[in-house]
């Protein structure tokens, strides 16, 4: 199979797309019932029910993480360079935030003390909500323009702070990514436990999947009335070298609107993440657990798939000099680079996906206290 630098360079949008989309859902979940440790369970008994849920799993999710950041490295370097220069601080606070979580699940039953777990507790909390927050946070600043700009010999330039991060509309962003997972981990609480820990998680999911269709309509409303977006005006000449200032760029009012202007099939998507988090909040009202997990499957990955189409094909627009915006046609590697990559996908992303399906297989069925209390020792 041959393909050309033009069809390689939107395969991996693709792909670097379904690796954010398979983060959300696997690790999604085990955040979600980490942000939930301190308000659902009610005791001791409860949370280990809670952390064992997902304890089989939580590691091998954040495969998906490592390799989307690993794939936004090899495949957008400019894209890599740009984030961690002007996201610095934002991102080494959600690497502490991530670094407390395997010490929170290694350490926190070693010691038989209340306060020992509870500080643990509260650190597994922390950790895992944190990272849900800044996740939103920083595609919220993604959608309103980053404030960057490249010099004449293509050094980046990044003159904004972590204060400027913290704005109404990425705030609103990272408050619906929070209550994604969350409302993820009320869901998969319905699958894995039982009796009064089930109910609380129920009761819980249900608001926070309607909070989510509210915010996600809000956040789509702000975006169209009060947040300009970003056209590219001249023609990209995908078959040469990489030129992330050749080209023209207009910041106009609804400028995210142009892809559903020319497709209007796409309202669809973002339709089909407002419907999913509704069926999830009656999903889990009725009792019907598969389809709460499913919906809420759906509805994160629409969200997902509704952001990239939106910015399609801008990356991270440039606020200072849009002009130096980079898009997925010139801020990717070289050809060779790209096919190489793609056949190492080929070969492991099926290899990945059977070993977590056999791992979820493998661990399927529910937890309760009884459980919890007959494996002790061997439990976390």
């Amino acid at each position: 199979m041959t393909m050309d630098y033009e069809m390689l360079r939107f395969i991996w949008w693709v792909l670097i797309g379904v690796l954010l989309i398979g983060f959300a859902i696997t690790d999604g979940f085990d955040m979600g019932v980490a942000s939930l440790l301190k308000i659902v369970g009610q005791n001791d008994e409860e949370r280990r029910v809670m952390i064992n849920s997902v304890a089989p799993h939580w590691d091998g999710n954040q495969v998906w993480l490592v390799t989307a950041g690993g794939a936004l490295f090899a495949a957008w370097p400019p894209v890599y360079a740009a984030a961690f220069n002007g996201f610095y601080l934002a991102l080494m606070l959600t690497l502490f935030a991530l670094f407390l979580r395997p010490l929170a699940f290694d350490y926190r039953s070693k010691l038989d003390n209340p306060s020992w777990r509870s500080r643990w507790d509260w650190a597994l909390t922390v950790g895992s909500a944190v990272p849900a927050l800044i996740f939103g946070v920083a595609f919220g600043n993604l959608l309103q323009g980053v404030p960057f700009q490249f010099d004449d010999i293509l050094r980046l330039d990044y003159q904004g702070g972590l204060l400027g991060l913290l704005n109404p509309f990425a705030l609103l962003a990272g408050l619906l990514s929070l209550l994604m997972f969350v409302t993820h981990g009320a869901a998969w609480l319905q699958l894995k436990t039982e009796g009064e820990l089930m109910q609380r998680s129920a009761a819980i999911g249900r608001l926070t999947a309607l909070a989510c269709a509210v915010l996600f309509v809000l956040g789509g409303i702000w975006l169209i009335v009060g947040i300009d977006g970003y056209l590219v005006t001249s023609v990209i000449d995908t078959n040469g070298s990489n030129r992330t200032v050749d080209k023209l760029v207009e910041v106009s009012a609804g400028g995210w609107l142009a892809n559903y202007g020319r497709f209007p099939l796409l309202w669809l998507l973002p339709l089909l993440g407002v419907a999913g988090f509704v069926v999830c909040s009656w999903a889990l009202q009725v009792g019907r657990r598969v389809l709460a997990f499913t919906s809420s499957s759906l509805a994160m990955t629409m969200v997902i798939v509704t952001t990239g189409i939106t910015m399609f094909p801008f990356v991270m627009p440039s606020s200072l000099v849009p002009n130096h915006s980079l898009t997925m046609w010139d801020a990717t590697a070289s050809e060779l680079t790209l096919t190489i990559m793609f056949w190492v996908v080929c070969l492991f992303v099926p290899l990945v996906l059977a070993y977590t399906a056999w791992s979820y297989y493998v661990m399927r069925g529910r937890l309760d206290e009884q459980y919890i209390r007959d494996n002790d020792k061997s439990l976390y």
